[in-house]
């Protein structure tokens, strides 16, 4: 990770290497926390945040689901957002918002312990390498099944949820993979061990519902939005192993990954083994999109 020189600490501008905390800290202990990635952009108009108002509004859902009450509004904390990338002289930057419970009383009950917020920005390429976008990912399905909705909330990110995508993406790696994909309690597929999935058959796109245990996510949302944009017929309903198997293309979606098609699953190759498509349509529009190109959705850009 190349360090910045500042993180936003509980409303302070900090240096990067003095932004710490207690190793009493109860989210430390017990992993009560929530966060968000974003990323910013240089683009013609000048460095712009991406879904910067979902991400904030998404924040502020986690943060209530893990009964965190954030101590600023959200216009401090969209302001914040903002300065931390300008501060840090970033033309391009990965944002990670991370509300937590700080440290007091020891306990599974967060009694009277001060809730903090940090925002930290850096530069940070392609989450699944340079050459993913292009060539696409091999991935497993994970023997780890994903977090069940009757035991978590995963509609939320929160920090603890993410050792369950921990052991999924160690073990995949492990194995030779670049990722894994993760079934739900119901054995239908969830999502990836840190994105959401989508497959294509027949020229229909297809994912799972978020009932499944999967994130609602914000490229998700933004690529259900390009499907319709593009004419692309689009159903959520449950998939099984054998549907992903036997589906014309398969790619995930997540601020990080962005759009990087899978062309392989358990060794056994997606279509023609090669990213597909409609895969490729979806990921050039949303380049598009998050690179001040596409008029229609520009409002989804915050200029810094």
């Amino acid at each position: 990770m190349k360090k910045s020189e500042f993180i936003w600490l509980d409303g302070e501008l900090v240096e990067w290497d003095k932004a710490t905390v207690s190793v009493m800290t109860h989210t430390l202990h017990y992993g009560t926390g929530v966060f968000e990635g974003m990323r910013a952009r240089e683009t013609a108009q000048g460095t712009s945040i991406q879904f910067l108002n979902d991400h904030v509004d998404r924040l502020y859902r986690s943060a209530e689901a893990y009964n965190l009450e954030i101590p600023f509004n959200k216009n401090v904390i969209t302001n914040a957002i903002k300065e931390i990338v300008k501060v840090n002289k970033l033309k391009s930057a990965y944002i990670r918002p991370l509300v937590f419970f700080g440290d007091g009383e020891m306990g599974l009950l967060p009694q009277d312990i001060p809730v903090r917020v940090a925002i930290a920005a850096w530069e940070w390429g392609a989450y699944l390498g340079d050459e993913a976008g292009s060539k696409g990912v091999n991935v497993c399905i994970s023997d780890w099944q994903r977090i069940s909705p009757k035991s978590f909330k995963p509609y939320a990110k929160g920090v603890g949820g993410y050792m369950n995508s921990t052991l999924a993406k160690i073990d995949a790696v492990k194995q030779g993979f670049d990722d894994a994909i993760m079934l739900g309690d119901t054995g239908t597929v969830a999502e990836g061990s840190g994105q959401n999935i989508f497959m294509v058959k027949d020229e229909q796109l297809f994912t799972p519902p978020i009932e499944t245990g999967a994130l609602g996510g914000i490229t998700r949302k933004t690529v259900m939005e390009i499907a319709k944009y593009l004419d692309i017929d689009l159903e959520e309903k449950n998939l099984t192993r054998e549907d992903l198997i036997s589906a014309d293309e398969i790619f995930f979606t997540g601020t990080a990954t962005e759009i990087v098609g899978v062309v392989s699953i358990d060794k056994i190759a997606i279509g023609d083994g090669m990213v597909g498509k409609i895969t490729s349509n979806i990921r050039n529009k949303y380049l598009e999109i998050v690179n001040g190109k596409e008029d229609n959705f520009k409002h989804y850009l915050t200029l810094i």
